[in-house]
């Protein structure tokens, strides 16, 4: 019967769903699977190699999100974009209209604020329980179970989720519904902005015929240390762009920070502003899928570096 809330989370009854199983998605849950939790997934490709990767771990596979949310009690995803989100849980086959009474849904995505509130209204009409609660630390904090998690909503639900959470990372319970997914946009104001800073101080440093890995190491200690610096400082020295997390996805997040006025408040983000632009050069430049550090480039190619 699977072990819904509020009875206690245990690895040998708590029954997990995941959907998104991309960089970060399978990382995240190839870490529950290792924690002894029994994980079903749903791939649009079931034989994408991260989908079998997580079948030769124990993951079994769903044929649908409705059947997925059959099948468990605490149902993870980690998709694109808002409008994933909304398909995938608001869908007319998605999760949200199978959800069984005091199972709960978990988007980890970086989405909407309004969109989470929506889900969450959506899910308790249903007897069951939504929870908002993206991540930040990229494709390492993800292996190495290091993410800051944003939780959002009741806070019973999110205090009973933490045996699930400390595998993945440090939840904070940020408040009701959507004060999650408003954290991850504050907190990519922030990421962003380091980025560029990083970016620019790299390619000044190299104009300045510095010993860019010794300089890093060196920042570290002082003001400018951060964890910008220590996830890809160097990384972008050895112009190794893999993706955290998509450059295309840094727009998203910023977007909904700038352009977006909520309940006719405006919040004037110059800052915020330049690095989407900033970013959005590295899409219009056919970059869109390589890692947020690679905005290095653009810095690179207004210094007249190709």
């Amino acid at each position: 019967m699977g072990n819904p809330y509020p009875n206690p989370i245990s690895p040998s009854e708590t029954r997990i769903g995941w959907i998104g199983i991309g960089v970060m998605g399978h990382a995240m849950a190839s870490r529950l699977l290792s924690a002894g939790y029994s994980v079903t997934i749903f791939a649009r490709n079931p034989s994408h190699p991260n989908s079998l990767y997580l079948q030769s771990q124990g993951a079994q596979l769903a044929h649908s999100p409705a059947q997925l949310a059959q099948l468990t009690d605490v149902l993870f995803t980690m998709v694109g974009h808002p409008s994933d989100v909304r398909s995938v849980l608001l869908g007319p086959t998605g999760v949200v209209s199978s959800l069984r009474p005091n199972s709960v849904t978990v988007d980890t995505t970086s989405s909407h604020p309004d969109l989470a509130r929506e889900i969450f209204e959506a899910a308790r009409a249903r007897g069951a329980w939504s929870v908002d609660a993206p991540v930040s630390g990229g494709d390492i904090g993800a292996r190495d179970g290091k993410l800051a998690i944003f939780a959002a909503g009741e806070a019973s639900v999110v205090e009973w989720l933490r045996p699930v959470f400390t595998v993945l990372g440090k939840a904070t319970y940020m408040g009701s519904a959507g004060c999650g997914q408003s954290c991850k946009i504050a907190n990519q104001i922030t990421i962003g902005a380091n980025l560029i800073g990083l970016s620019e101080t790299l390619v000044f440093a190299k104009r300045a015929g510095l010993n860019v890995e010794q300089l890093v190491e060196a920042m570290k200690n002082g003001s400018a240390g951060c964890k910008a610096l220590e996830l890809f400082g160097e990384r972008m020295i050895k112009r190794d762009f893999r993706p955290g997390g998509f450059a295309e996805y840094q727009v998203k997040d910023l977007g909904m920070g700038v352009d977006v006025v909520d309940n006719d408040k405006v919040v004037v983000l110059p800052g915020a502003s330049l690095s989407k632009q900033l970013f959005s050069s590295m899409v219009a430049n056919g970059q869109g899928k390589l890692g947020t550090h690679g905005v290095i480039s653009v810095i690179e190619r207004i210094n007249g570096n190709e």
